[in-house]
């Protein structure tokens, strides 16, 4: 089987931009590479290290286990947003 074959589709938002980006990517893809190319993709120039990943309310620390590790499954849906809270202004 493919490595496209095993891929599954995950959601995530990039608060920054408030766009959701539409991802195929294997089971085993660690979590750090899903962010920094979810915030490649929304065009953030950023440094990834600036921002957490949450799945389901809660931030995923370890960003070097996998989606699969996180129980993060086809159609799921994840938001990356900035380490450090900004002021509203």
């Amino acid at each position: 089987m493919s490595a496209a074959a095993q891929a599954i589709p995950v959601r995530v938002m990039v608060e920054d931009v408030w766009d959701e980006i539409q991802l195929d990517v294997p089971p085993g893809t660690p979590l750090g590479d899903l962010k920094a190319h979810a915030l490649r993709r929304a065009g953030v120039p950023r440094n990834a290290e600036d921002y957490v990943v949450k799945f389901r309310g809660a931030e995923l620390t370890d960003e070097d286990r996998s989606l699969r590790d996180w129980g993060v499954g086809p159609n799921a849906s994840l938001i990356v947003l900035s380490r450090r809270r900004r002021p509203v202004r």
